[in-house]
């Protein structure tokens, strides 16, 4: 009788644990439409060298470098996202017009993208905005 209550037991906790791994991992589907180059700071660099300083000849003269990160629009059902990666140092390059698969989790977006190498990366959103196609559709099922 106890090695079927520990069996049984065993079964459940298994089952459980699969169940919420199934449920962490739900994935939505989009495509990623394209991406653009957007401004996301700049770099300054002092023109300030230690000769310079000691001598008294070196200027107040900065050079000011914009930064640009990439931003993919990514097209689901019925939202269109912005997003950014989140590690703006060592961004992977996403392939335009493939699809994807992602999450939102907290205040990010985890995607993956099926065609790459299939690694999970987390992602920023920008902006969200209801795709119009999609209110259409929904406005015609309410209204038949």
């Amino acid at each position: 009788m106890k090695v079927a209550s520990l069996l049984i037991a065993g079964t459940l906790a298994a089952s459980t644990a699969l169940t919420l791994q199934a449920r962490e991992h739900d994935y939505q589907k989009g495509v990623l439409l394209r991406m653009d180059s957007s401004s996301c700071g700049y770099s300054e660099k002092d023109g300030k060298t230690l000769v310079g300083q000691i001598v008294g000849t070196d200027g107040q003269h900065k050079k000011a470098q914009e930064l640009l990160c990439q931003e993919y629009v990514l097209e689901s059902d019925r939202l269109t996202y912005r997003i950014r990666p989140k590690d703006a140092k060592h961004p992977a390059l996403l392939p335009v017009g493939e699809s994807a698969q992602f999450r939102l989790h907290k205040d990010k977006m985890i995607l993956r993208v099926a065609e790459g190498d299939g690694k999970e990366r987390e992602y920023l959103v920008i902006s969200m905005v209801p795709r119009d196609d999609a209110k259409t559709t929904q406005a015609a099922r309410v209204n038949p």
